[in-house]
Protein backbone atom coordinates (compact mmCIF):
# COMPACT_ATOMS: atom_id res chain seq x y z
CA UNK A 1 0.00 0.00 0.00
CA UNK A 2 1.56 3.34 -0.99
CA UNK A 3 2.29 5.88 1.74
CA UNK A 4 -0.17 8.79 1.93
CA UNK A 5 0.96 12.02 0.27
CA UNK A 6 2.38 14.41 2.89
CA UNK A 7 2.13 18.18 2.77
CA UNK A 8 3.77 20.18 5.53
CA UNK A 9 1.61 22.58 7.59
CA UNK A 10 3.83 25.44 6.47
CA UNK A 11 3.16 24.68 2.81
CA UNK A 12 -0.60 24.40 3.43
CA UNK A 13 -0.71 27.81 5.13
CA UNK A 14 1.42 29.40 2.42
CA UNK A 15 -0.89 28.07 -0.28
CA UNK A 16 -3.91 29.36 1.64
CA UNK A 17 -2.33 32.80 1.91
CA UNK A 18 -1.45 32.88 -1.78
CA UNK A 19 -4.97 31.79 -2.72
CA UNK A 20 -6.66 34.47 -0.59
CA UNK A 21 -4.31 37.24 -1.73
CA UNK A 22 -4.89 36.44 -5.40
CA UNK A 23 -8.63 36.70 -4.86
CA UNK A 24 -8.38 40.04 -3.06
CA UNK A 25 -5.96 41.46 -5.64
CA UNK A 26 -8.73 41.17 -8.24
CA UNK A 27 -11.21 43.07 -6.06
CA UNK A 28 -12.18 46.70 -6.51
CA UNK A 29 -11.10 49.05 -3.74
CA UNK A 30 -12.88 50.75 -0.85
CA UNK A 31 -11.60 54.02 0.63
CA UNK A 32 -12.51 55.13 4.15
CA UNK A 33 -11.84 58.73 5.21
CA UNK A 34 -12.51 60.64 8.37
CA UNK A 35 -14.13 64.00 7.65
CA UNK A 36 -15.37 66.87 9.77
CA UNK A 37 -18.64 65.28 10.87
CA UNK A 38 -17.78 61.62 10.79
CA UNK A 39 -16.52 58.82 8.54
CA UNK A 40 -16.98 58.55 4.77
CA UNK A 41 -16.85 55.18 2.98
CA UNK A 42 -16.49 55.08 -0.81
CA UNK A 43 -16.31 51.92 -2.94
CA UNK A 44 -15.75 51.40 -6.63
CA UNK A 45 -18.91 49.46 -7.41
CA UNK A 46 -20.81 49.82 -10.71
CA UNK A 47 -23.18 46.98 -9.75
CA UNK A 48 -26.65 47.94 -8.53
CA UNK A 49 -27.38 44.51 -7.05
CA UNK A 50 -24.47 44.31 -4.60
CA UNK A 51 -23.54 46.56 -1.67
CA UNK A 52 -19.96 46.68 -0.40
CA UNK A 53 -20.86 49.15 2.38
CA UNK A 54 -23.55 48.34 4.94
CA UNK A 55 -24.91 49.39 8.30
CA UNK A 56 -24.26 46.96 11.14
CA UNK A 57 -25.54 48.79 14.22
CA UNK A 58 -26.28 52.26 15.59
CA UNK A 59 -22.77 53.68 15.19
CA UNK A 60 -21.09 50.85 13.26
CA UNK A 61 -20.71 50.18 9.53
CA UNK A 62 -18.95 47.49 7.51
CA UNK A 63 -17.01 48.07 4.29
CA UNK A 64 -15.83 44.95 2.47
CA UNK A 65 -14.12 43.76 -0.67
CA UNK A 66 -13.31 40.37 -2.10
CA UNK A 67 -15.73 37.50 -2.75
CA UNK A 68 -19.29 38.71 -2.24
CA UNK A 69 -20.81 35.50 -0.76
CA UNK A 70 -18.02 35.40 1.83
CA UNK A 71 -18.42 38.93 3.13
CA UNK A 72 -22.21 38.90 2.81
CA UNK A 73 -22.31 35.96 5.24
CA UNK A 74 -20.09 37.90 7.63
CA UNK A 75 -22.29 40.99 7.32
CA UNK A 76 -25.38 38.99 8.23
CA UNK A 77 -23.64 37.31 11.17
CA UNK A 78 -22.40 40.69 12.42
CA UNK A 79 -25.87 42.24 12.36
CA UNK A 80 -27.38 39.24 14.10
CA UNK A 81 -24.68 39.15 16.79
CA UNK A 82 -24.89 42.90 17.42
CA UNK A 83 -28.67 42.83 17.78
CA UNK A 84 -28.55 39.91 20.23
CA UNK A 85 -25.84 41.54 22.34
CA UNK A 86 -27.56 44.93 22.34
CA UNK A 87 -30.92 43.42 23.33
CA UNK A 88 -29.49 41.05 25.94
CA UNK A 89 -27.21 43.58 27.62
CA UNK A 90 -27.03 47.21 26.55
CA UNK A 91 -26.78 49.00 23.20
CA UNK A 92 -23.57 50.73 24.36
CA UNK A 93 -21.94 47.31 24.79
CA UNK A 94 -21.99 46.80 21.01
CA UNK A 95 -18.70 48.27 19.78
CA UNK A 96 -16.60 47.90 16.65
CA UNK A 97 -13.74 46.49 18.72
CA UNK A 98 -15.97 43.75 20.13
CA UNK A 99 -17.27 42.93 16.65
CA UNK A 100 -13.75 42.97 15.19
CA UNK A 101 -12.78 40.32 17.73
CA UNK A 102 -15.82 38.22 16.77
CA UNK A 103 -14.96 38.45 13.08
CA UNK A 104 -11.30 37.74 13.81
CA UNK A 105 -12.16 34.49 15.56
CA UNK A 106 -14.56 33.41 12.82
CA UNK A 107 -12.27 34.25 9.89
CA UNK A 108 -9.19 32.89 11.64
CA UNK A 109 -10.87 29.59 12.52
CA UNK A 110 -11.75 28.99 8.86
CA UNK A 111 -8.27 30.00 7.73
CA UNK A 112 -6.59 27.53 10.09
CA UNK A 113 -8.67 24.53 9.07
CA UNK A 114 -6.39 22.42 6.83
CA UNK A 115 -9.19 21.27 4.51
CA UNK A 116 -11.17 24.56 4.32
CA UNK A 117 -10.94 27.29 1.69
CA UNK A 118 -9.92 30.60 3.28
CA UNK A 119 -12.34 33.50 3.01
CA UNK A 120 -11.36 35.80 0.15
CA UNK A 121 -12.26 38.97 2.03
CA UNK A 122 -10.81 42.15 3.46
CA UNK A 123 -12.96 44.15 5.85
CA UNK A 124 -13.12 47.57 7.47
CA UNK A 125 -15.24 48.03 10.59
CA UNK A 126 -15.98 51.70 11.21
CA UNK A 127 -17.42 53.22 14.38
CA UNK A 128 -18.34 56.88 14.81
CA UNK A 129 -17.33 58.51 18.08
CA UNK A 130 -19.93 59.11 20.78
CA UNK A 131 -18.90 62.71 21.40
CA UNK A 132 -15.97 65.11 21.03
CA UNK A 133 -14.17 63.49 23.99
CA UNK A 134 -13.79 60.15 22.14
CA UNK A 135 -12.33 59.10 18.79
CA UNK A 136 -13.59 57.46 15.62
CA UNK A 137 -12.51 53.83 15.20
CA UNK A 138 -11.51 52.07 11.97
CA UNK A 139 -10.55 48.40 12.31
CA UNK A 140 -8.90 46.64 9.37
CA UNK A 141 -9.42 42.86 9.16
CA UNK A 142 -7.35 40.60 6.93
CA UNK A 143 -8.23 37.25 5.33
CA UNK A 144 -6.37 35.33 8.06
CA UNK A 145 -8.28 36.89 10.95
CA UNK A 146 -5.64 39.39 12.06
CA UNK A 147 -6.83 42.95 12.61
CA UNK A 148 -5.43 46.33 13.52
CA UNK A 149 -6.64 49.91 13.89
CA UNK A 150 -6.13 52.58 11.23
CA UNK A 151 -6.40 56.33 11.68
CA UNK A 152 -7.77 59.12 9.45
CA UNK A 153 -7.91 57.04 6.24
CA UNK A 154 -7.38 53.53 4.97
CA UNK A 155 -7.92 51.41 1.85
CA UNK A 156 -8.76 47.78 1.07
CA UNK A 157 -8.65 45.97 -2.26
CA UNK A 158 -6.21 45.04 -4.99
CA UNK A 159 -4.46 48.39 -5.43
CA UNK A 160 -4.66 49.47 -1.80
CA UNK A 161 -0.96 50.32 -1.45
CA UNK A 162 -0.96 52.62 -4.49
CA UNK A 163 -4.15 54.37 -3.38
CA UNK A 164 -2.85 54.80 0.17
CA UNK A 165 0.24 56.49 -1.27
CA UNK A 166 -1.94 59.06 -3.06
CA UNK A 167 -4.02 59.70 0.06
CA UNK A 168 -0.91 60.14 2.16
CA UNK A 169 0.09 63.05 -0.06
CA UNK A 170 -3.34 64.65 -0.44
CA UNK A 171 -5.39 63.92 2.69
CA UNK A 172 -5.80 66.66 5.30
CA UNK A 173 -7.81 66.88 8.51
CA UNK A 174 -11.01 68.89 8.70
CA UNK A 175 -12.39 68.10 5.24
CA UNK A 176 -16.11 68.61 4.81
CA UNK A 177 -18.19 65.86 3.20
CA UNK A 178 -17.92 67.36 -0.27
CA UNK A 179 -14.14 67.70 -0.04
CA UNK A 180 -13.70 64.16 1.30
CA UNK A 181 -15.86 62.62 -1.44
CA UNK A 182 -14.11 64.61 -4.17
CA UNK A 183 -10.74 63.49 -2.81
CA UNK A 184 -11.82 59.84 -2.95
CA UNK A 185 -13.11 60.31 -6.50
CA UNK A 186 -9.89 62.00 -7.65
CA UNK A 187 -7.89 59.19 -6.09
CA UNK A 188 -9.85 56.53 -7.97
CA UNK A 189 -9.46 58.49 -11.20
CA UNK A 190 -5.72 58.90 -10.65
CA UNK A 191 -5.10 55.24 -9.89
CA UNK A 192 -7.11 54.09 -12.92
CA UNK A 193 -5.13 56.42 -15.16
CA UNK A 194 -1.64 55.84 -13.72
CA UNK A 195 -1.75 52.15 -12.81
CA UNK A 196 -4.21 50.71 -15.33
CA UNK A 197 -3.38 53.26 -18.06
CA UNK A 198 -7.02 54.05 -18.79
CA UNK A 199 -7.65 57.23 -20.79
CA UNK A 200 -9.96 59.87 -19.32
CA UNK A 201 -11.43 57.67 -16.60
CA UNK A 202 -14.12 59.55 -14.67
CA UNK A 203 -15.86 58.63 -11.44
CA UNK A 204 -19.63 59.11 -11.58
CA UNK A 205 -22.60 58.34 -9.36
CA UNK A 206 -23.04 55.14 -11.38
CA UNK A 207 -19.52 53.83 -10.77
CA UNK A 208 -19.23 54.28 -7.01
CA UNK A 209 -21.12 53.50 -3.83
CA UNK A 210 -20.82 55.83 -0.84
CA UNK A 211 -22.15 56.10 2.70
CA UNK A 212 -21.35 58.00 5.88
CA UNK A 213 -21.42 57.59 9.62
CA UNK A 214 -22.59 61.09 10.54
CA UNK A 215 -22.22 62.15 14.17
CA UNK A 216 -24.85 64.89 13.71
CA UNK A 217 -27.60 62.32 13.10
CA UNK A 218 -29.71 60.80 15.85
CA UNK A 219 -29.29 57.25 17.20
CA UNK A 220 -28.66 55.59 13.84
CA UNK A 221 -25.61 57.31 12.37
CA UNK A 222 -25.44 55.46 9.03
CA UNK A 223 -26.64 57.17 5.87
CA UNK A 224 -26.24 55.94 2.31
CA UNK A 225 -25.57 58.68 -0.24
CA UNK A 226 -28.07 58.49 -3.08
CA UNK A 227 -27.12 58.92 -6.76
CA UNK A 228 -28.55 62.46 -6.90
CA UNK A 229 -26.47 63.51 -3.90
CA UNK A 230 -23.34 61.91 -5.37
CA UNK A 231 -23.87 63.60 -8.72
CA UNK A 232 -24.33 67.01 -7.10
CA UNK A 233 -21.12 66.71 -5.06
CA UNK A 234 -19.02 65.23 -7.87
CA UNK A 235 -20.08 67.92 -10.32
CA UNK A 236 -19.31 70.78 -7.92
Amino acid sequence: MPAPYYVSPEQIMQEKEDFARKGIEKAKEVIVLEYRDGILMVAENPLTTVFKISEIYDRIALAATGLYPDYEALRYAGIQGAEVKGFTFNREDVTARWLANQYSQQIGAIYRQPDAKPLEVELLLCEIREDSSSNNRIYHLSFDGTFWEDNEYTVIGGRADEIAGILEAEYSEGLDLSGALQLAARTFETIETEVDEVDRYQVTAETIEAAVLDETRNRRKFKRLLPDELSEILSA
